[in-house]
């Protein structure tokens, strides 16, 4: 689904597996970047939804991972495979990926295990610039859904758009979610003043108001 130019929703529910979180895709020039892997269960779909939209000369160079939940990163040691990418997450999270813990990652509550995933670049500090072909992404630190959740920004042409998974939660202990971390990281992105948001399993948002709206509704 294109949500803009050079901006493609290639995965989630209704795109590759039903378990799926959000998978998006987006290209600066020669190289693209994916936002979140899925759970894996529907690679070779994602794979085709991929090859529908970006041109076989695009390098996607980097996996971004919004935060180490199963339904986020099960599918990332195949696209990292598949792409020969670097996998980029928050140091808070990459340290349950990589040892593969199943119940921070969530991966219990599908049912499954997760195989330690190594993280390419473990990102530090609560705002840093990710350079991909022409263009750049902004990540920044937005905790409480998970210890390392990240919302990652771009502005193209006028248009800011922002990849803010999961804004909706949940929060449980065994996720070691911080419910006044969460409230902070809400009322931050509404300081963003985004155009579009790329939510995690409700879709693309449109419209300064209606997002406002909807991350609203969570505080």
């Amino acid at each position: 689904m294109e949500i803009y130019e050079n901006l493609w929703q290639v995965g989630g529910s209704g795109f590759t597996a039903p378990e799926d979180a959000a998978i998006y895709l987006i290209q600066f020039g020669e190289k693209a970047a994916l936002i979140d892997a899925g759970c894996g269960k529907a690679h070779d779909k994602l794979v085709n939804n991929i090859c529908a939209v970006l041109p076989s000369t695009t390098e996607i160079e980097y996996l971004l991972l919004t935060h180490c939940h199963y339904d986020h990163t099960g599918g990332a040691a195949a696209v990292k495979e598949e792409y020969n990418c670097r996998i980029i997450a928050h140091y808070l999270d990459a340290v349950y990926l990589e040892k593969g813990d199943n119940d921070v990652t969530a991966a219990s509550w599908y049912g499954t295990r997760l195989d330690p995933l190594p993280v390419d670049y473990k990102i530090r500090r609560t705002k840093e610039t990710i350079n991909i072909g022409s263009g750049d992404m902004i990540a920044h630190h937005c905790p409480g859904h998970s210890p390392g959740s990240l919302v990652f920004v771009v502005d193209l042409d006028s248009t800011r758009v922002l990849f803010g998974q999961d804004v909706h939660g949940p929060l449980d202990p065994s996720l070691l979610s911080d419910r006044k971390d969460y409230i902070k990281s809400l009322k931050f992105m509404l300081e963003l003043k985004a155009y579009i948001l790329c939510e995690g399993h409700f879709g693309v948002y449109q419209g300064k108001e209606e997002i406002e709206q909807f991350i609203r509704s969570f505080l």
